[in-house]
């Protein structure tokens, strides 16, 4: 059979008809709008560029300390070593290390049997002195009772000159015997009270009121006071502390007497206690080195400053180490900025204020004060709460990252300096 020829050419025209020109132009828009769809898709998820913030602090009122910073020593007010005038066996000790004394108290005693038989010797010779003292003194009357004749028969010549200047010879020479005895005895009896008072010296006292902070000896260890005072206990008064801090020679023109100080301990550091200045030693102590003119100057030097502390609770410890401020001056309740806001220009100081409403900065003209180079005191152009710019740039179309005074982003101080109170 023969094929029908008109369907096989419908087809053939129906697929010239989507080959055709409209075809293509379907087929066109189709790809546009796929394309238009992506192209919005992409935008609108895309991360949206960051505008960089200006970094801002708020002006507030606080405290601002100009200060000077130093390393110091705590010491006892009082510190004595306490030793032995005497030779011989220590025989007791009546204290530990950290027991209390009072003054004329007893610490402990040596063996006095050297210093008891030197006492009596020194009696023995004493009294002897004296026998031959009376003995010469009697030799003294027999002599002038001898001149007495002598010069009642002189004048007759009953006697001869010889004689009678012989008797005269006697009682002078007599005088002069006796006179040695009592300078003899003088030393005797000196002797006598060396003695009682080595003897007495035997048992140690305490010169003062304090602490024993340091045992030297022990029971029956032997001491030896002939060329210089073994030391047996050393007393401390720990109900007042001297502090010796160590001042640079750069910071000491601007430090003087009277001055406010506070200080912390290691073990304590939030801890912060008040003193005053009471001096500042005229001399380095390098200089109790005695170096010479030629010795090189290359090391650092510290004069002490020193202030006195009361302790009643003997919290404070000789040798501990004190972190100490030294405050020359001090502005309270005052408005601030971070020191790195401010700008210096022909007119003076300007800061960068941030219009957090209008996102924009405005340079403004301030009056300032006391500054410790973190801190700068505002005495006009600023008010209360205001912010200024520290870092960064200004214009943002966000809101400003504001901050305190002082404080870095994460919290930590800006810097050195003393802190607000």
């Amino acid at each position: 059979m023969e094929p029908d020829r008109t369907y096989l050419s419908g087809k053939r025209i129906g697929a010239r008809k989507l080959a055709g020109p409209w075809g293509i132009v379907r087929w066109g828009l189709a790809l546009a709008v796929v394309a238009g769809l992506g192209t919005a898709g992409w935008m609108y998820f895309s991360p949206k560029s960051k505008t960089t913030l200006p970094t801002t602090a708020a002006v507030t009122r606080t405290t601002i300390e100009e200060t000077v910073l130093a390393s110091g020593m705590i010491e006892a007010s009082q510190l004595v070593s306490v030793g032995a005038e005497v030779s011989g066996s220590i025989k007791t000790l009546n204290v530990a290390l950290g027991d209390n004394v009072k003054s004329g108290g007893v610490i402990g005693e040596i063996d006095s049997l050297n210093q008891e038989n030197a006492v009596r010797s020194a009696n023995a010779a004493l009294s002897n002195v004296e026998a031959q003292k009376r003995m010469q003194a009697a030799t003294l009357a027999q002599a002038k009772v001898k001149l007495a004749r002598a010069e009642k028969l002189n004048p007759e010549k009953l006697i001869s000159d010889a004689d009678y200047q012989s008797a005269q010879l006697a009682v002078e020479t007599a005088q002069g015997q006796l006179e040695a005895l009592e300078a003899q005895m003088t030393q005797a009896e000196i002797s006598v009270d060396t003695a009682k008072l080595n003897l007495s010296r035997t048992q140690i006292v305490a010169p003062m009121d304090g602490t024993v902070v340091s045992l030297e000896v022990e029971v029956g260890q032997a001491v030896n006071a002939v060329n210089s005072s073994p030391t047996i206990v050393k007393l401390a008064n720990l109900d007042d502390m001297v502090v010796k801090a160590e001042i640079s020679e750069a910071d000491v023109p601007r430090v003087e007497a009277g001055q406010r100080v506070y200080f912390t301990i290691l073990g304590e550091p939030d801890t912060r206690i008040d003193a005053t200045l009471r001096a500042i030693e005229p001399a380095p102590e390098s200089i109790s080195g005695d170096t010479s003119s030629g010795s090189s100057t290359s090391s650092a030097i510290y004069y002490n400053g020193l202030f006195d502390v009361p302790n009643p609770d003997h919290k404070l410890r000789i040798s501990m180490t004190a972190q100490v401020t030294i405050v020359l001056a001090s502005a309270e309740n005052v408005l601030a900025v971070p020191s790195s806001a401010l700008k210096s220009g022909p007119g003076g100081k300007t800061v960068d204020v941030w219009n957090k409403a209008s996102n924009t900065t405005e340079s403004r003209q301030v009056g300032v004060g006391l500054t410790n180079n973190v801190l700068t005191e505002i005495t006009s152009g600023l008010s209360d709460g205001e912010l200024v710019v520290v870092s960064g740039t200004s214009g943002s179309t966000a809101a400003a990252t504001t901050r305190t005074p002082g404080l870095l982003s994460g919290g930590g101080p800006a810097g050195g300096g003393a802190p607000p109170q």
